[in-house]
């Protein structure tokens, strides 16, 4: 893409459509369209409530948003400093290669480092080869010596009892 002006801004409370449309495109990519349910209410209290859960970066190429990035803060215990984790990146597949992505991560990274955080760290999936390329000619590494384990919705109810 020759000519593109790229700029980034922080999601507002009307782009919970398009925030979501992002998602929804990002699942299709991942094959992983079927375990979407998030919905306008539930991203808008999670982004803008009165405790937020996670943030939004809006990418766009001239003036139209073309991809967005969901992160939100965790704490480092051996670090002792927060770090952010990139829950989702996403660019529409006309604007792959315009630098987009690129420019997001590095806001963040940014980001990262001016607010102290001691790392910041995302999860990709093993089959994704495009994307671990990309991520790999950052500097990123992969982490090999941790299994990554999880409790969904329904196992978290057994637990709690309900």
């Amino acid at each position: 893409m020759t000519d593109c002006q790229l700029s980034i801004r922080p999601a507002q409370q009307q782009d919970i459509p398009l925030i979501l449309d992002f998602i929804k495109a990002l699942a299709d990519y991942e094959k992983l369209r079927h375990k979407v349910v998030a919905t306008e209410e539930g991203l808008a209290q999670a982004l803008f409530g009165e405790r937020p859960a996670a943030y939004v970066i809006i990418g766009e190429i001239n003036g139209v948003p073309k991809g967005f990035a969901l992160f939100f803060y965790s704490y480092s215990t051996f670090l002792g400093r927060p770090s952010l984790y990139l829950e989702d990146l996403f660019v529409a597949p006309s604007s792959r290669g315009s630098g987009l992505g690129k420019a997001m991560i590095l806001h963040l990274a940014v980001r990262a480092y001016d607010e102290g955080c001691g790392r910041m760290d995302w999860a990709v999936l093993n089959w994704n080869t495009p994307s671990i390329n990309f991520y790999e000619a950052l500097g990123a590494k992969a982490e090999t010596e941790w299994t990554g384990y999880r409790l969904d919705r329904t196992a978290l109810g057994k637990l709690s009892g309900n």
